[in-house]
């Protein structure tokens, strides 16, 4: 385990590469989470120290490599009208097409599980969205998890697109995914999701919060996105883009350079 000292280091680190929108290297070794615990109090540092609240979060079945996979986004870096700002180092974003639960009521820590039944009656509202990635490492391939999870699993940003109405009778396992420009189609996925349905890591991560007072739990309005159905997809800046879900539905954005600091 990392003392706090050590922990605020890394989160001194990590906070450098936001400030400063530029990718830095991977943490020193002195200083660097090889446990989960770590990587989630850095995690909690970082926002502390920025004084941002949580408007959602992004959240995957655990694995035995990844253990937790729960990272809050944060509340000014959800996005919900068309241009949308991503900080970007090249002309083009990473985004990963995703489907998203809203909370229509807390899920505040205690003592017993929630049953799954309280937990869907918990969503308000099921959404198309598109999660933007943008790493503080300048080679994100080359960290272990536990310091790719105290850089809140690389996420930038969320942009929520429209309504999928009866969300949870609709089959979410699987539908093609496809992105077109104005020249034309720009990728072509057989979309799956990870973990099978969005519904899985949306209850395991309501559960695990529930069981963590010092994260909090979820609340009304919060977004939880579960996971994307193409992977890391490419896309170009300053373009107006369209991406549809198969037949539930589409997402309608242009995606722009973030100008202010």
């Amino acid at each position: 385990m990392l003392t706090p000292a050590h922990r605020d280091e890394a989160a001194r680190h990590l906070l450098a590469a936001r400030r400063a929108r530029q990718p830095a290297p991977r943490l020193p070794e002195a200083y660097r989470p090889t446990e989960v615990e770590d990587a989630l109090a850095i995690q909690q540092r970082v926002q502390e120290v920025l004084g941002i609240a949580t408007g959602g979060w992004k959240c995957s079945l655990p694995t035995r490599e990844r253990p937790v996979a729960c990272a809050a986004i944060f509340a000014p870096a959800i996005v919900r009208s068309s241009p949308c700002p991503a900080i970007v180092q090249a002309e083009a974003v990473r985004i990963e097409p995703e489907i998203a639960f809203v909370l229509g009521r807390d899920l505040p820590p205690r003592a017993a599980p929630y049953s799954d039944a309280e937990l869907s009656s918990a969503i308000a509202e099921t959404r198309l969205v598109l999660e933007i990635l943008g790493s503080r490492y300048a080679d994100p391939a080359e960290v272990a998890f536990p310091e790719l999870l105290a850089d809140h699993i690389s996420n930038q940003g969320l942009f929520v697109g429209p309504v999928l109405g009866d969300g949870l009778s609709r089959p979410l396992e699987r539908f093609p995914i496809e992105i077109d420009g104005p020249a034309g189609a720009l990728h072509r996925r057989d979309g799956r999701h990870p973990d099978g349905h969005p519904l899985r890591p949306f209850l395991w991560l309501a559960n695990f919060l529930a069981m963590r007072a010092d994260l909090g739990g979820l609340e009304a309005g919060q977004i939880v996105t579960t996971g994307s159905y193409a992977g890391a997809l490419e896309v170009p800046l300053a373009t107006p883009l369209s991406v549809a879900f198969g037949d539930l539905g589409e997402i309608s954005v242009e995606l722009i350079a973030a100008t202010e600091r």
